[in-house]
């Protein structure tokens, strides 16, 4: 009886979605664990959770300047679990949690290693901001959802599919619509196997987009005669959201794009527990580092450092010159739909030093490598630790 357990227990260990599914199992309990807490609303929430149930109640939405999917699916929690933080935040900790395993399935269809893949969405599922980002009623798990989506229909070709996947990103928070340079960038500078049919991608995304924002709007209103036309809806979003800037915004968490790489940005969204939308240590101080391996190995012709470069600069970089030209108001959280790329990159420089470890003769440097390895996956842990809203640690930072 105890030789099957054991063979039993080897093969689990063997199987190749193992890591996997350890990791969503954890996330996934953390985030129940303190789903109710705290009982009120956290910074946004104030905003979309009333709207939601305004949707709910009169059949309208006070906050036009957003598109209307993600304020459709917290309307949906509170109508299937009630206003509570039940009915807030299942929908956002479900969402995030299929990001991690989309995020796994994107790493390996990008021909990394299984080593790679579940570093990288070890350190993905365990940095803070993401964590906090899935625990909040707010639009953007919503938004990177769907973003992550495209980025794995994209690169298993399913070109159409991808281009209503970046829809949908985009009717969740306009913001998703930086999906599409990310795979334009990866697109231009891909060495082989570029395909013409990327077209689709690129114009089933807006025409979904509109088609499909007619039909969420008439989810909202329920009446043909109040809906807007597409174009002006357009129009309205954009106009209020370029209205934003930091001459017309009065906010203690303000920042530029640069200011996130070059100052550690701390922003609060709640106290006890501590809810903070700050990268973790062990990730922002290696976004660059990243970056430039990840540019190395895309150079080298690498699939996936090719396309966490691509990932990079088309959710960040983009935002230097959109902050210099328009002045639009910008907070950290606004780098959520960027760490990806960095837990890529760095799962694949840190599953090359496991390598070396397991190919390397038995000596200091063979030693030297392995520790590094281990020390640096439980500084991240520690990380998380000491950041998350699980642990009643009391942060006395500014913020909202």
């Amino acid at each position: 009886m105890d030789v099957e357990i054991k063979r039993s227990l080897c093969r689990a260990y063997r199987w190749q979605y193992f890591w996997l599914c350890l990791l969503v199992v954890a996330t996934l309990a953390m985030h129940l664990v303190i789903i109710a807490s705290p009982s009120e609303l956290i910074l946004d929430e104030s905003h979309y959770v009333p709207d939601a149930k305004m949707i709910i109640a009169e059949h309208e939405t006070l906050r036009i300047e957003h598109p209307p999917l993600a304020k459709l699916l917290i309307a949906a929690g509170i109508e299937l679990l009630g206003d509570n933080p039940w009915g807030w935040r299942l929908f956002p900790v479900i969402f995030g949690t299929a990001t991690i395993v989309l995020f796994y399935f994107l790493c390996r269809r990008l021909n990394m290693s299984r080593d790679a893949a579940s570093i990288a969405t070890f350190l993905l599922a365990l940095e803070n901001m993401t964590f906090v980002q899935a625990s909040v009623a707010m639009l953007d798990v919503y938004c990177l959802t769907f973003m992550m989506a495209s980025f794995l229909l994209y690169v298993s070709r399913g070109y159409w599919s991808s281009g209503i996947a970046v829809a949908l990103a985009a009717l969740a928070k306009l913001n998703g619509a930086l999906a599409l340079p990310v795979m334009f960038f990866h697109w231009l500078f891909r060495r082989q196997g570029r395909s013409w049919w990327f077209a689709l991608t690129v114009v089933m995304a807006p025409v979904a987009f509109v088609g499909l924002m007619f039909l969420f709007d008439l989810a909202i209103v329920r009446d043909f005669s109040a809906l807007v036309d597409p174009v002006s809806r357009i129009k309205t979003m954009l106009s209020l959201s370029s209205s934003l800037t930091f001459a017309t915004v009065d906010h203690p968490s303000l920042s530029r794009p640069w200011e996130w790489l070059i100052n550690y940005e701390v922003m609060s969204y709640w106290y006890r527990p501590h809810y903070m939308s700050a990268i973790s240590p062990s990730i922002w101080a290696l976004i660059m580092p990243a970056f430039g391996y990840m540019v190395y190995r895309a150079v080298k012709g690498n699939e996936a450092g090719l396309f966490g470069a691509a990932w990079f600069a088309g959710t960040y970089l983009v935002w230097i010159p959109i902050s210099l030209i328009t002045d639009r108001a910008s907070y950290v959280y606004y780098f959520y739909p960027t760490v990806g790329a960095i837990c890529l990159g760095l799962g694949l420089g840190l599953s090359r030093l496991l390598d070396f470890y397991r190919e390397r003769r038995p000596g200091k440097l063979k030693k030297t490598a392995l520790s590094l390895f281990i020390f640096y996956l439980v500084a991240h842990l520690a990380c998380f630790v000491i950041l998350s809203p699980l642990f009643p640690i009391y942060w006395p930072v500014g913020g909202y």
